[in-house]
């Protein structure tokens, strides 16, 4: 049975802001805290991450700009390892001494942040999708898996408007690109893909987005990254043969950072695997947790 809660509850961060999150699945469960990536997009994208909620009460936090959670006072307090510090406070609030964390997208590099300064309250660390920003490398393989889409019959307006939206300031125009973009992100572009793109454009925080990555520089980055090679607790790293916003190399760079970690590739899944084959992602993130 599904006892899912929509209302959002609060717990107070750092900085006494009174930050909201979403609970499902059974109370007394082992917790499974879910950051959803963007940067800066609203968590209910994530829904119940293809039944993991089945067995796991997900706590789902709202980042600061998103969902239920009011803005950041300053820029400063939307770039990612201020995030991880309201995971801490999350994780204050909830009594859990270890937990489980899930990160999907860019919230990647949030829970990587997180593991590197609070790792000694992690049990588990499952990253699906993850960028390699962080590791220092972009890789162009999710060029080449887009390339290699070519003949699928929504290729040529996706095509036409990735390369239209670097040159597009208008929110309106940029949401619009964005939809005709949206099937390059799936396996597959049938029902359940399209109703979950649906919700992106109102679901996209541009000032959350831009202070992401800011005031990280290069001296706090590589300490992140050495910290990262001490991380104790096992890690999933989860990448999809057709994610064409990530590609797969981007995960073998971030597997590799992490001293135990494993790496899982899955066939004909794109950046959201819950939504492309939730009987596959499910069972591999259920056995990894109870590992």
């Amino acid at each position: 049975m599904n006892h899912s809660s929509r209302d959002p509850a609060y717990y107070v961060s750092y900085d006494t802001a009174e930050l909201a999150y979403r609970e499902s699945g059974p109370p007394d469960a082992p917790p499974l805290v879910c950051l959803a990536g963007g940067p800066g997009r609203d968590a209910a994208y994530l829904g119940d991450l293809g039944g993991l909620d089945a067995h796991r009460r997900l706590v789902i936090p709202d980042s600061r700009g998103t969902g239920a959670s009011p803005p950041a006072p300053d820029p400063a307090g939307y770039a990612f390892p201020a995030l991880a510090e309201d995971l801490e406070a999350l994780r204050r609030h909830l009594g859990l001494e270890r937990f489980a964390l899930l990160a999907h997208d860019a919230a990647c590099a949030t829970a990587q942040a997180y593991a590197a300064t609070h790792g000694e309250h992690l049990t588990h660390l499952v990253l699906v999708a993850p960028g390699s920003r962080l590791q220092g490398e972009l890789p162009t393989d999710a060029e080449e898996i887009f390339e290699s889409r070519a003949t699928e019959d929504w290729w040529v307006d996706a095509y036409v408007a990735v390369h239209t939206l670097p040159t597009t300031t208008d929110l309106t125009e940029v949401r619009a690109l964005l939809a005709r973009a949206a099937p390059m992100a799936y396996g597959r572009w049938e029902a359940p893909q399209q109703a979950h793109a649906a919700t992106e454009p109102d679901q996209l925080g541009p000032v959350p987005r831009a202070g992401f990555w800011q005031g990280v520089d290069e001296p706090s980055r590589l300490a992140l990254l050495d910290r990262l090679r001490h991380v104790a607790c096992p890690s999933l790293v989860v990448t999809g043969d057709r994610d064409a916003l990530s590609g797969m190399r981007a995960g073998e760079l971030v597997a590799a950072s992490l001293p135990n970690a494993t790496l899982r590739p899955l066939h004909e899944v794109g950046h959201y695997p819950w939504v492309d084959e939730p009987e596959l992602f499910r069972p591999l993130v259920e056995e990894f947790l109870s590992s």
